[in-house]
């Protein structure tokens, strides 16, 4: 079955950032006709000028719309674009040239409605860039969650790299406004629907994040309200894997008691667990990125993104699913 793709690519004041992803778009080694559809979502520091310098270069659409998050942008990219198949990216991702080829391939030999790829980090990436990213990525933190092969659920893709046919958006009425947590919300709706979602590992793409530990720690701690938020919208969504980065703080916190005022439940099989898994943790970064600086940085990211997580978890999870708090007005924040 061919497809025709539009690209729909969503940008926030970010003209530098989404330079280099249609710059990587301009080269693929895809052999048939494509558009891209740039959304710029009420920015101030404008990517028109950007986009307008790969006319003729790329068959590219520039839209502006009021701020109303990236949701909405990308349902408002999907209802102007002429494609049949969309492949959603975030701003800050570079795609390898033989991306798009890869996953014309994929839907070739099976086809699917919706399909998300991996994030990888590249060598010229910051050393703090690629400890973020193996946190996220790693089979050993998130389960392959977001892109990994092996997958302890069926296989949620993020709309970083996704694509989601016209028939899906149309019936699902695509992303809502949510903010984050979007995408898996729309995923699980899809499966509501009946439509299957699949990992193309191959198909993946150099995900830049520009974020600091602090950054990192917000946004993860929003992930984990989100999570709560859709448990309690989606209840056979839930799964015991949510809840271990809350018990990984747990175990912080007992440590913690411990080292600070001397009070102790089981604070040495729990510190002895802690340092074997943070262990494996080092090792695993050590093989998969080659980096030592990269392999001692991911323990401390990967406890950032538990505390962050864990706690954004069990915060959502007391105020909405047991206090009964509607989460809109719980975390306005997260809406728009």
């Amino acid at each position: 079955m061919q497809c025709y793709f539009s690209f729909i690519i969503p940008v926030y004041n970010r003209p530098g950032e989404i330079q280099e992803l249609l710059e990587s778009i301009s080269i693929q080694t895809f052999d048939r006709s494509f558009e891209v559809v740039v959304i710029e979502d009420g920015s101030e520091d404008s990517a028109k000028e950007v986009v307008d310098s790969y006319q003729g270069k790329l068959n590219i659409r520039y839209i502006f719309k009021d701020n109303s998050g990236p949701g909405d942008s990308r349902n408002v990219g999907m209802q102007k674009a002429a494609g049949d198949y969309f492949l959603i990216l975030d701003s800050d991702c570079v795609l390898p040239t033989d991306y798009l080829a890869i996953v014309d391939k994929n839907l070739q030999e099976e086809y699917v409605h919706c399909f998300g790829g991996p994030d990888a980090a590249k060598k010229s990436f910051t050393i703090l860039q690629r400890a973020i990213n193996y946190s996220l990525t790693s089979p050993l933190t998130t389960g392959g969650i977001r892109g990994g092969k092996k997958t302890l659920t069926r296989f949620q893709p993020r709309s970083f790299n996704m694509g989601i046919s016209r028939e899906a958006f149309l019936r699902s009425g695509g992303f809502g406004k949510i903010h984050p947590g979007e995408d898996p919300d729309l995923v699980i709706r899809l499966w509501q629907l009946g439509y299957v979602t699949r990992l193309f590992a191959d198909a993946h793409v150099y995900h830049k994040r520009r974020i600091e530990a602090s950054s990192f720690m917000r946004q993860v701690y929003k992930f984990g309200l989100v999570r709560a938020i859709l448990n309690h919208w989606h209840p056979d969504s839930q799964r015991f894997v949510y809840w271990l980065p809350t018990l990984f703080c747990a175990g912080i916190i007992d440590m913690g008691l411990y080292f600070l005022l001397g009070w102790t439940f089981m604070s040495t099989a729990v510190a002895i667990i802690y340092g074997m898994y943070l262990g494996l943790i080092f090792l695993h970064a050590l093989v998969t990125t080659r980096n030592f600086l990269v392999a001692v940085l991911s323990p401390f990211t990967t406890i950032i993104q538990f505390l962050g997580y864990g706690y954004g978890f069990i915060k959502s999870t007391i105020l909405v699913n047991f206090m009964k708090r509607n989460p809109q007005t719980a975390f306005p924040q997260l809406f728009f």
